[in-house]
């Protein structure tokens, strides 16, 4: 997952009390395993142009989606606000 980031948020844990950002960080690793299934397949059946196609578009979209989601996780986190 992202070992860093758990490992800060443990350390912070004892000084800010408990927090959720390890199941949120969780759901990101989740978006953007969804991400590399999705091109590996698109690449993997390039021969069927529509499901390659489909797969690739679902990548495409759920890339960002996992780099804002780490991204507003890590902010915050920063800001002691989840």
């Amino acid at each position: 997952m992202y070992p860093p980031l758990i490992g800060l948020v443990k350390i912070a844990e004892t000084r800010i009390g408990p927090s959720h950002v390890d199941e949120y960080a969780a759901l990101a690793t989740l978006v953007f395993l969804l991400s590399a299934i999705a091109s590996y397949l698109s690449i993997r059946h390039a021969d069927a142009v529509r499901f390659s196609q489909r797969c690739e578009i679902i990548a495409d979209q759920t890339f960002p989606l996992g780099l804002v989601s780490i991204a507003a996780i890590a902010v915050f986190f920063a800001y002691e606000v989840i």
